[in-house]
């Protein structure tokens, strides 16, 4: 417990003993004598309720559950209720309680991705390793990473190799072995080598930076449920007040008993304070939030968990999200000039593009392409690339640029990406690559479909029969083939239009799908964590690559929502029945305090339960 949480502990205790002692001391005549006995525990543990709803009330914030629990107290001494009085505040103080732990407990969920946050860098100096801030540390800096140390900024390994212990920024268990070579990012734990890293981002820019802020601002964005709850709350206690009047006022006025009709309304203002609602269902959301995170799921905003539990269609990018994005020459065929000959006329070409295909011609070339070779380069977006090699014009990319450039070629109707050459505006050849499926692919899309998905559709900017093929065996619904960036969004467009009622969520790898990702109801960036594209566009970012944990952010997302709305049947209905009850005089203050403080206590529990959703 917190230093706070145990300050209110003590006084609850305090005031209760206070409470039982004021109970057994013999009464005093004096009714005044009473009451200052009885002030004492009230005194104690409703000092921070009263300054608060007298500081609200000074403020233009006349009607909240301070408020209530004020008027409804004094209202309580007024009419020598004296127990029941201090009764009430304590319960009250237990319900905050359990409130503040159920929150803190949340935040301490959520702060578990916070201590990804690195303290040091180890950098050389004059032959000795020194700790400086990583803030101090800039792009093209070597620092070195000992064994049981937190990586502070992406890199590149330039010396060494080590296990890497990634589960605060992936949730998965399995280390990740890394050598020379390999890219790093900030956050993971080196747990066996010694590592030196070559900065790659400046601290501000770096992974660890990104999840940092995306989790510290996690809650401002609320979901549609928790703004209907304040608002709610806003006209509801108001309405509560003047309700509590009239049931004084009007039956007192016909039966002239107004001692009975006032406790009545007491009690029916107790019974109304809305705490259960505007506490539980704001934490339903934050504990979703904060049971996403444990999973490497990160969320922006409780609407976005909101919108996510009712995906009707879920979209998906087909490279990099629904395969390895991890392409291999499968096939050459040259038409003007030898296969080795056409590839190295493609490595060239492609030789300053980081695209994955283009990375899997130069790994084919095998060697590093002489730039001293290579002259003005022009890229057209989702077609290819014009470059001039060796004085001669060479054009590598899809059948579309070919089109554009009225070259006569032979179009290849193989499963795979076809990349067309052509120089000088003579058709070359071409080169057949192929990409390999994520091993769960095909159970996600599935699972998903179990879980309530009606529509599972695929774009792609790959050839018609190599987009047909991958849907055919993931079993997706629709395969949209040959899109440009621009198409893609349009597409999304015409889906967005045909909507019956639920949302529609686009999956994407983060690097090229930023219009895509901001268009849709709900953008996830899957293994995307490493590009700025994916943090800024998407409202959910998945720390791996696993098509899986789609489903799990889903089912987090509506065990979440379904919480948040049993917390609202459920105290609507006890309160509903209660008032009734109240108001009939069946129910006095003890059933009172059960429909406020009882109430909340059940709710904020069963909210608790959203933290611990795991969705698989």
């Amino acid at each position: 417990m917190s230093k706070r949480q145990k300050k209110t502990l003590i006084r609850i205790i305090v005031s209760a003993v206070l409470l039982v002692a004021a109970v057994l001391l013999p009464y005093p005549q004096e009714w005044y004598l009473r009451l200052a006995v009885f002030l004492v525990p009230y005194g104690v543990i409703g000092y921070d309720v009263i300054w608060r709803a007298v500081r609200n009330i000074a403020h233009g914030q006349i009607f909240d559950e301070n408020f209530l629990m004020v008027i409804a107290t004094i209202g309580a001494l007024a009419i020598g209720e004296y127990p029941e009085a201090v009764l009430v505040m304590i319960f009250n103080q237990v319900g905050g309680l359990f409130e503040s732990y159920a929150v803190g407990k949340s935040r301490r969920s959520i702060s578990e991705m916070m201590n990804i946050r690195p303290d040091y860098a180890n950098i050389r100096r004059d032959g000795e390793l020194v700790q400086v801030s990583p803030e101090q540390i800039k792009v093209g800096d070597i620092f070195v990473v000992k064994a049981g140390e937190r990586i502070p900024l992406d890199g590149v390994i330039v010396s060494g190799s080590s296990a890497l212990d990634t589960a605060a920024l992936t949730g998965e268990a399995l280390p990740r072995e890394v050598t020379e070579g390999d890219e790093v990012l900030s956050g993971c734990v080196n747990t066996t080598g010694l590592l030196e890293i070559k900065a790659t981002k400046e601290f501000a820019c770096s992974t660890v930076s990104k999840i940092l802020d995306l989790v510290e601002n996690s809650s401002t964005k609320k979901a549609h449920t928790e703004s209907f709850i304040t608002k709610f709350a806003r006209y509801y206690t108001p309405c509560v007040v003047i309700g509590a009047v009239l049931l004084m006022v009007i039956p007192s006025l016909i039966t002239g008993n107004w001692l009975e009709w006032t406790k009545r309304a007491l009690t029916f203002l107790v019974i109304s304070c809305p705490c259960a609602l505007v506490i539980s269902v704001p934490l339903s959301f934050f504990g979703g939030i904060g049971g996403a995170a444990k999973n490497g799921i990160l969320v922006k905003g409780g609407n976005y968990l909101e919108a996510l539990a009712k995906a009707e269609t879920i979209v998906f990018d087909k490279t990099g999200t629904l395969t390895e994005g991890v392409f291999d020459v499968a096939e050459i065929h040259s038409n003007e000039c030898t296969e080795q000959e056409l590839l190295e006329l493609a490595a060239l070409a492609e030789s300053y593009s980081d695209h994955p295909v283009s990375r899997s011609l130069k790994e084919a070339y095998g060697k590093k392409p002489d730039e001293s070779r290579i002259g003005a380069v022009k890229e057209l977006a989702g077609k290819g690339v014009q470059v001039e090699v060796d004085g001669r014009q060479v054009a590598v990319g899809n059948d579309k640029l070919m089109s554009e450039m009225d070259v006569a070629f032979t179009p290849c109707t193989k499963a795979g990406t076809i990349v067309y050459t052509a120089v000088d505006g003579v058709y070359s050849g071409y080169i057949l690559i192929s990409d390999k499926i994520k091993p769960d692919s095909k159970e996600a899309i599935q699972r998903l479909k179990n879980a309530g998905v009606k529509r599972t559709v695929m774009l792609t900017g790959d050839t018609k029969e190599a987009g047909e093929a991958v849907a055919a065996e993931l079993g997706l619904d629709e395969a949209y083939t040959k899109l440009l960036p621009a198409d893609k969004v349009d597409r999304v467009e015409k889906l967005l239009a045909e909507k019956t009622g639920g949302t529609l969520v686009f999956v994407g790898d983060g690097i090229n799908d930023a219009p895509v990702l901001s268009r849709a109801d709900v953008g996830i960036a899957m293994g995307g964590i490493g590009s700025d594209a994916a943090i800024e566009a998407a409202d959910i970012v998945l720390m791996d690559d696993k098509p899986t944990k789609i489903v799990r952010a889903v089912a987090i997302a509506k065990k979440t929502v379904r919480i948040a709305r049993q917390n609202i049947v459920f105290a609507l209905a006890v309160k509903a029945l209660v008032l009734i009850l109240g108001s009939l005089g069946i129910s006095g203050m003890w059933e009172a305090v059960f429909a406020d403080v009882g109430v909340s206590v059940i709710a904020i529990l069963n909210s608790m339960r959203a933290m611990k959703a795991q969705g698989a």
